[in-house]
């Protein structure tokens, strides 16, 4: 049988987001928004998909002119809040300063 997946408590999300300068809780998801051109922001989403799609965790994404926005939360935990959301976080922050994205 698989292994439950534990919510967080609105004080470890509290103590979690504080390690995260830049994401913002929004509801039970939380979310980035980085500044870069178009191609470089594809670029970006083709980088971030690769990591998901090993860790089996994804983010939502969405795509503009000028930035990418990426809205993370569990759906396996009832769209709740878990330690894979920000471990992810970590991973997309990583991976946009690589790719040069500016923090909005």
């Amino acid at each position: 049988m698989a292994e439950a997946i534990v919510p967080l408590t609105d004080a470890e999300i509290t103590e979690l987001l504080r390690k995260l300068p830049g994401w913002q809780r929004s509801g039970d998801e939380i979310t980035r928004t980085f500044g870069i051109r178009y191609h470089g922001g594809v670029a970006l989403i083709v980088h971030v998909a690769d990591i998901e799609r090993l860790i089996g965790h994804h983010a939502d994404i969405d795509l503009r002119w000028d930035r990418v926005r990426f809205g993370i939360t569990t759906h396996d935990a009832g769209h709740r809040l878990t330690v894979a959301d920000f471990d992810l976080a970590k991973r997309i922050d990583a991976i946009a300063a690589a790719h040069e994205a500016r923090p909005l």
